[in-house]
């Protein structure tokens, strides 16, 4: 449905399985994509953020001090929403929680798969040039 372009077809049989599993997280990123692609970053906010907030929950005292390789498939999802949910905070003019989200998400791999370090460093020099006006 996605591939086709039926977001309105794809966004209501998402609701209807959030029905059963309102934690369903590949239903949230779902969603997250829709409204990421329809520019409503809001709303991308909400759906990618309730999926970070539901997979830092399934952390030990919902912080891992260790790693969280993002190589792992059962990880990767908490990785691109975690990028996803940064792109949206910058596009909201939250760039500071997006650069502190990117830190959590480097910490956790430093390998960085999803190469964050660029957008971070990308982000941070916007910042510095808004501080200098």
């Amino acid at each position: 449905m996605l591939e086709a372009g039926e977001f309105d077809i794809a966004r209501d049989e998402l609701r209807w399985l959030l029905d059963g599993c309102t934690d369903f997280v590949d239903a949230h990123h779902l969603l997250g994509e829709i409204a990421f692609a329809e520019g409503d970053f809001a709303l991308a906010r909400g759906h990618f953020g309730y999926v970070h907030r539901i997979c830092t929950a399934a952390f030990p005292g919902e912080k891992l001090n260790g790693t969280l390789p993002g190589a792992l498939p059962g990880n990767r999802l908490f990785y691109e929403s975690g990028k996803a949910l940064a792109y949206c905070l910058h596009e909201l003019k939250l760039t500071a929680q997006a650069l502190q989200l990117l830190d959590e998400l480097r910490r956790l791999d430093p390998s960085d798969p999803l190469e964050l370090a660029a957008l971070w460093q990308s982000w941070s020099n916007e910042v510095q040039q808004i501080r200098l006006l």
